[in-house]
């Protein structure tokens, strides 16, 4: 849990540091890989919150992800150099979409989700690494 909390103070920058001053709550988890290297997993979405589902992958790697959710969101894929936020992927108001990660570091990753709307909306993400 200590490892989450860190992600979430410093992946998260502003909606992080204002749901954290203001009591809010993002639902933040761990990339946990079943047997085949496949991880799946379903959020509901706060209204005006995020999701983000982080794990460390190695250099090398491919991972393969799609998501579909019942309402648009903003979405990313993103990891920290530094003090720089890269995105390897970024989309917004999107109700569903796919792509291939490939690793370029060793590095934790988080796919994160973000509900802009007055609603809950119900997410299903899956991830499947590759070569």
């Amino acid at each position: 849990m200590d490892r989450v909390i860190k992600r979430f103070i410093v992946a998260s920058c502003g909606s992080a540091l204002w749901a954290l001053a203001t009591g809010a709550q993002a639902e933040l988890a761990d990339i946990e890989w079943a047997a085949g290297g496949v991880a799946a997993r379903e959020f509901q979405v706060a209204p005006g919150k995020f999701a983000e589902w982080c794990g460390r992958l190695a250099r090398g790697e491919k991972v393969q992800w799609k998501f579909e959710a019942a309402a648009p969101l903003n979405f990313n894929v993103h990891y920290h150099e530094g003090k720089e936020v890269r995105f390897p992927a970024k989309q917004d108001g999107v109700t569903q979409a796919d792509g291939t990660l490939d690793v370029a570091l060793d590095q934790d990753y988080c796919w994160m989700w973000t509900n802009k709307s007055s609603s809950a909306v119900a997410l299903k993400a899956r991830l499947q690494k590759g070569r």
